[in-house]
């Protein structure tokens, strides 16, 4: 009796495993002879466990990274992560087809020409990417950051992977491609520090007291409060122009996003001063001589 039951144990596993098996062999084939690819139920069902350990393994090893980082420094490798990840997803798609037993030499071929057209084709996203990766390991750009570039001055409030955006003095965003920063000239006003050395020039009338002028200059940096102390504010007598003694005030300060309305409160104090002290800012003149040929007699 109980070697009987054992035999119905038996069958009954066996047309269960059988049934399961058949389930899981049930798909469609792709292609034909010994490269033909068998697309099943169990490979799927292969290839989704397989992307979920990856996806827990990815988020852990982000975690692990990441934890010790600042939270710029978070969000910069964040966009990094983004871009390894579909390369580790790829791989995990090749290698379990491979351990499923399928021949990826096939796909690897069918896709060669494809990938190369991309390539080609996609050639400035791929330098873009390259340019986001070098930005975020070597950290030659911060969050913050003032940068030039083509003439444009902005602020960098984000860093992608494939752009960078910054926002302008007038307000508007301008989005910069990741490989200017790693092709073009790019002038980055913060890179070493906050502070920053500006200037404004000025001209007076030959005759001025350049002494005076001087300490007018000096003056009006120390009592703007955008101005710093230290390093000290300092003048120059730049040169003899054509029709004025030419002077440059240089200043410092920790707001060169802001300079334009620094240098034009300083443009308006020191207009008001020279006219306390009557000294003139002269305009360029031309002695113009009408010579008259008289006729013959």
């Amino acid at each position: 009796m109980q070697e009987e039951t054992s035999e119905i144990k038996e069958i009954i596993q066996e047309d269960i495993w059988g049934s399961i098996k058949e389930f899981l062999n049930m798909g469609i084939h792709l292609g034909e002879g010994e490269k033909s690819i068998h697309l099943t139920v169990g490979l799927l069902l292969l290839l989704t466990i397989a992307f979920i350990i990856t996806k827990f393994l990815l988020k852990w090893l982000r975690y692990l990274f990441t934890r010790k980082m600042e939270q710029e420094d978070r969000q910069k490798f964040s966009s990094m992560f983004k871009f390894i990840n579909y390369v580790i997803y790829l791989v995990v798609v090749l290698v379990t087809l491979s351990a499923a037993g399928i021949d990826i030499t096939l796909i690897i071929t069918a896709s060669a020409a494809l990938f190369v057209g991309l390539g080609l084709a996609l050639q400035e996203l791929f330098q873009d990417i390259l340019g986001g990766i070098f930005i975020i390991v070597d950290k030659s750009l911060q969050v913050g950051d003032i940068v030039e570039v083509e003439g444009k001055v902005g602020k960098v409030f984000e860093i992608k992977l494939r752009t960078t955006r910054a926002i302008t003095r007038d307000d508007k965003v301008i989005i910069l491609p990741n490989h200017k920063f790693i092709s073009d000239i790019v002038y980055n006003y913060t890179q070493n520090h906050k502070t920053t050395r500006e200037s404004v020039h000025v001209g007076v009338a030959y005759g001025s007291d350049v002494d005076l002028v001087t300490q007018i200059l000096e003056e009006v940096a120390a009592e703007h409060k955008q101005v710093l102390k230290s390093p000290k504010p300092f003048v120059l007598f730049d040169d003899f122009g054509d029709s004025a003694l030419l002077f440059s005030l240089h200043f410092f300060t920790n707001d060169s996003f802001g300079d334009p309305k620094t240098k034009s409160a300083i443009r308006y104090k020191i207009n008001a001063k020279f006219k306390e002290q009557n000294i003139t800012i002269p305009f360029p003149q031309r002695d113009v001589y009408i010579k008259q040929h008289q006729k013959p007699e």
